[in-house]
């Protein structure tokens, strides 16, 4: 019995916005009924060009039903270019946790969503790319690689767990193992972050990392944000623009501003909001 957190259960029994949206902006469809689990996501924009309306279709377990309802209630109110930003992590933590075995469940979502939002720009589908690993699944050597870069895994009980793959027969396992020690091998270009800071350290790698990786993108949306002080690792900043009236400013602070502070800077940054 899968230990399901209370508002899995909540999203599950009373799922939210169920449905196909008529005249949709956008439609994402990933998953299959053959291989257990398939969800149809469609979104309508506003006149300025934010998600007013979400809906979801999905046949699957009570974890893929709860990540596709939580998802269409995160993506509201948000710009395509915040929706973006959204990981399957994301999702998981919005519902409390998910048990590692259904993680797959909300990269199924996260994959819906980028689908959605691709073929309301009118780019091409992906899915032709990548040569079929598990062949009982349909999962692409690019989508466990991509599984493994994103989640940092390093098992093939990890990669099952989010994609799936290797949960049939099991004879994909050694080829699943070679992606994983693949990706391991490559050098990446990861943040280089002093052991120990110095509070002077610290403020500059926080002000260096709000230049490079966040204002541009919150500015892409007519948004911004002001560093205001640092206590001890309690970052408080400001959001200015149409990030300040935004009703989704929570969803930007804790799932991307401070996400991107942890990745660059410190693992245990918090960051809250000044208001006005």
């Amino acid at each position: 019995m899968w230990d399901y957190t209370e508002k899995v259960k909540d999203h599950f029994l009373h799922p939210r916005n169920v449905g196909v949206i008529e005249n949709y902006d956008g439609i994402g469809e990933v998953g299959s009924l053959a291989c257990g689990d398939a969800l149809k996501l469609t979104f309508k924009l506003d006149e300025t060009g934010k998600i007013s309306d979400a809906r979801f279709q999905t046949f699957g377990c009570a974890s893929a039903i709860a990540s596709s309802s939580a998802l269409t209630e995160m993506i509201k109110g948000l710009s395509l270019e915040e929706a973006s930003r959204i990981t399957n992590e994301d999702i998981a933590k919005y519902l409390g946790g998910l048990p590692r075995e259904k993680m797959h469940c909300s990269v199924m979502g996260k994959d819906a969503l980028h689908k959605a939002i691709s073929n309301y720009r009118g780019e091409p589908e992906k899915h032709a790319e990548g040569q079929i690993v598990c062949e009982c699944f349909g999962v692409t050597d690019l989508e466990i690689k991509q599984a493994v870069i994103e989640n940092h895994l390093t098992t093939v009980e990890e990669v099952t767990n989010y994609t799936k793959a290797g949960g049939g027969c099991g004879n994909c396992h050694e080829k699943i193992q070679e992606i994983i020690d693949g990706v391991s091998r490559t050098p990446t270009l990861t943040p280089i972050k002093p052991v120990r800071m110095t509070n002077l350290q610290k403020i500059r790698l926080i002000e260096e990392t709000l230049e490079r990786e966040i204002k541009p993108a919150l500015k892409k949306d007519g948004g911004d944000i002001e560093l205001v002080d640092i206590a001890a690792d309690t970052v408080f900043v400001k959001l200015k623009g149409t990030c300040a009236s935004c009703s989704a400013s929570q969803v930007t602070l804790k799932h991307y501003v401070e996400s991107k502070l942890r990745e660059f800077v410190k693992s245990d940054l918090v960051v809250e909001e000044v208001k006005s």
